[in-house]
């Protein structure tokens, strides 16, 4: 009983929602057609992928001030899950420094998602939750692997610490889905249906994050 109800709730909504955003290439439960080359078929660049960690670093630690500061109570809840990426990415960061590259500023992308957040907070905390969890989770899923790929082909197989974690994974997921489902447990169906629309927008956001690797 205690696994069913673990696995359930809320966050699968959450899923689905996130499954409609997705390619059958991006996951194999997405539901729309590729429009552009699988990743096997990319051509990225250096320059094009440290744009995409400089403004993934930027869109993690909006998140993370956020979370810490909790202007709505129920971000405390999300404090220290181990999911945290910021200051994996920093490091990251500096490795490449280190490695003769120039470390741009964030692009349009991550600017324009970072301002997106910072609204959101206090006046809806359930869109919040909604691009909190396709943040996190869908690096952890696709976006760690996209992010591994790229690493190999441009990184001589260089392993981030952005896909690495210190506890494992598979148990942090859990306790955040535990976290989060319980965050959204005392919702009317009417902010439930609100966090879920907020999906497809945080997926286009990080969709554009995502594609400077090709810049």
């Amino acid at each position: 009983m205690s696994k069913k109800r673990a696995m359930g709730g809320f966050v699968d909504e959450m899923r689905a929602a996130a499954m409609k955003s997705h390619t059958k290439d991006q996951a194999w439960e997405g539901e729309k057609e590729p429009e552009g080359p699988p990743v096997s078929k990319w051509e990225p660049s250096i320059e094009g992928y440290l744009c995409f960690l400089v403004d993934s670093k930027l869109v993690y630690d909006t998140l993370e001030t956020i979370v810490q500061k909790a202007p709505h109570p129920s971000y405390a809840e999300l404090r220290n899950t181990g999911l945290e990426r910021s200051e994996a990415l920093k490091k990251d960061l500096e490795w490449l420094k280190e490695q003769g590259h120039t470390i741009p500023e964030p692009s349009s992308p991550g600017n324009s998602y970072a301002r997106y957040l910072e609204e959101l907070p206090e006046k809806d905390p359930q869109a919040f939750i909604g691009h909190f969890y396709m943040v996190y989770f869908g690096h952890a899923a696709g976006g760690r692997q996209i992010g591994k790929k790229v690493a190999e082909m441009i990184l001589n197989k260089k392993v981030l610490e952005f896909y690495k974690w210190e506890y494992e994974l598979s148990k942090m997921l859990q306790n955040v889905r535990d976290k989060l489902n319980e965050v959204a447990s005392n919702w009317s169906r009417e902010e439930k249906n609100h966090c879920l629309e907020e999906i497809e927008m945080s997926f286009n956001y990080n969709g554009e994050i995502m594609r400077l690797i090709l810049s």
